[in-house]
């Protein structure tokens, strides 16, 4: 039996086909398209989401009607039955309409960080405390002593869907990357200290304007036009003007690790890396980007004793979670 819950009715992950369903969900996508036979009209696919994922849905009755009483972007109240198609569960749609606000509550459809967020600013803010050089230290706390920035880093996602791609992902993604800049600089003391940490914690500044989070995450137009490295580097070079006497030199190695930190033009660096610290940087903020998409769609995957994820378009390749024969024999104290 699916789970229902107050006025929210059952997530998507819960979704089984077999089964007539009452909920509210975000509508992504909608499109009218032919029925084989055109003499039949249109039917109307719909993309229906929650925080725990998405589903394709169907209407097939009267479809350009409905479609005209829909927005994309709005919650909307659904009644239908669950089916499997091709493998995959889809909604069949039978009542359909928009949702009123008091009826929902915008937490049920966009995921959030699990982790402890005051952990996550207990370790931002040691190291912003920690740094010496005086110039990189009053660029770090121009942006982190300011408390509008810090609840939008708050609440901000990393990315609309590749990784850390929800609620607090930003501040996740920004404390693992220190995590591992303070491995890295235990094991190349070159490195300087003060610059990394200034780079990781400002590389990303931009995306609090790229992205907006509201029913679903989704980009600004100034991030469509112009993207969070450049406004990242127009913001950081903005409060080192403001700063006296900032070095000029230090502030070509702060901005270029900025431009740089995607490390390959086609994935939006107007500059490979050429410094040590860029270079560290794009493969710390490179690792926790790939760990937590790799994870997400291992813990995603449609159920526990799945072996392989569903085939993943942007990494081109499905993933392997295994079987989990050898830890059960592992457990039962099978293997030698």
């Amino acid at each position: 039996m699916t789970p229902q819950h107050p006025h929210k009715g059952p997530f998507v992950r819960e979704l089984a086909p077999g089964e007539r369903v009452t909920g509210y969900y975000l509508l992504q996508r909608k499109q009218l398209e032919p029925f084989r036979d055109r003499s039949k009209g249109n039917f109307l696919t719909l993309i229906l989401s929650d925080r725990t994922g998405q589903i394709l849905a169907r209407v097939w009755d009267d479809a350009p009607t409905v479609d005209e009483t829909l927005t994309e972007g709005e919650v909307i109240k659904v009644q239908g039955d669950v089916e499997e198609y091709l493998g995959r569960s889809q909604l069949i749609v039978h009542k359909i309409r928009a949702a009123q606000p008091h009826e929902f509550s915008l937490a049920d459809f966009l995921p959030a960080t699990e982790k402890d967020v005051a952990s996550l600013w207990a370790q931002v803010d040691g190291v912003i405390a920690n740094l010496q050089e005086p110039h990189l230290a009053a660029l770090v706390r121009a942006f982190y002593s300011d408390e509008n920035f810090r609840a939008q880093v708050e609440r901000a996602p990393a990315t609309r869907r590749v990784h850390h791609a929800y609620l607090g992902g930003l501040l996740e993604h920004l404390a693992e990357t220190l995590t591992v800049c303070g491995a890295v600089l235990a094991l190349y003391p070159a490195l300087n200290a003060d610059l990394l940490y200034t780079g990781a914690l400002l590389h990303d500044v931009g995306k609090l304007r790229e992205y907006i989070w509201t029913h679903e995450i989704d980009y600004t137009d100034e991030g469509r036009l112009v993207g969070h490295i450049t406004v990242s580097a127009e913001m950081v070079s903005a409060a080192i003007t403001a700063i006296p006497d900032f070095p000029a030199e230090l502030r070509l190695r702060v901005l270029h690790m900025l431009v740089s930190h995607h490390g390959r033009y086609e994935w939006g660096s107007p500059r490979r890396p050429q410094t040590l610290e860029a270079i560290a940087l794009h493969h710390i903020t490179e690792l926790s980007a790939q760990l937590n998409r790799f994870n997400t769609l291992l813990l995603n995957r449609r159920s526990a004793d799945q072996a392989w994820t569903e085939y993943d378009r942007l990494l081109g390749r499905q993933l392997y979670a295994g079987t989990g024969e050898e830890l059960n024999a592992e457990e039962s104290g099978q293997l030698e």
